[in-house]
């Protein structure tokens, strides 16, 4: 599967990274990831109403491609989500690295906070690949469908649905638990490893059987 966005959603504008130091609150530690690991950032498409002929969603009313050209393979992912904060619109970031590309999606929904405009959750990645196999191609009746489709292609199986009718903000929560458990089951067992004394051995082993359980039934 490749990128398949109608040519009615290209916006190829670039947007200096000064507009995000000059329009956003952020920290001078914020602002050295931009400096460090950002080369440049581009706004490769815009997908609305009026850009195809997908109706409006729900929550969703435009989704924006954002091109980040990247000094380095890492980026900090607290980026990512200041914009993903700041943009009153669902993103897909492409990271682009020596010629190699990564697609890269957050499930973004509105928060109950007055204060923020969307709660931003987990980040999903594709591997690093050549830009024609990128998983994104614009699926769906609706913006809602449409942007669902984005994240799920590119999350791939960890958001791949336990039942047909499974929504995404569930699929999105059972994986976020799915990660919280083998976190905690790594460290269970790395705790065993150092215990000495047996009957806590036993006890704490108890409680990694206990989570694994939990994972197997997610």
């Amino acid at each position: 599967m490749a990128i398949e966005l109608p040519k009615s959603t290209e916006f190829n504008k670039k947007i200096p990274k000064q507009k995000f130091y000059e329009n956003l609150e952020i920290s001078p530690a914020l602002k050295k990831i931009f400096i460090e690991q950002v080369d440049k950032i581009l706004w490769s498409y815009k997908i609305a109403s009026s850009s195809t002929n997908l109706a409006d969603g729900n929550l969703v009313k435009e989704i924006e491609v954002f091109e980040v050209f990247l000094k380095s393979p890492n980026l900090d992912n607290e980026l990512l989500r200041h914009i993903d904060r700041a943009v009153p619109y669902h993103i897909v970031f492409i990271l682009e690295y020596q010629g190699r590309y990564k697609a890269c999606i957050s499930y973004k929904e509105a928060a109950i906070s007055r204060n923020m405009a969307f709660k931003v959750n987990s980040y999903y990645y594709t591997d690093w690949l050549d830009k024609q196999d990128l998983p994104l191609k614009l699926e769906g009746l609706n913006l809602d469908a449409a942007y669902e489709n984005f994240v799920r292609q590119i999350a791939g199986e960890i958001l791949q649905k336990m039942v047909s009718d499974e929504s995404l903000k569930d699929s999105v929560a059972r994986s976020e638990q799915k990660e919280l458990l083998q976190k905690q089951i790594l460290a269970l067992e790395s705790k065993i490893r150092k215990e000495k004394q047996l009957n806590k051995q036993i006890q704490i082993n108890n409680e990694l059987k206990k989570l694994k359980r939990n994972l197997e039934e997610l």
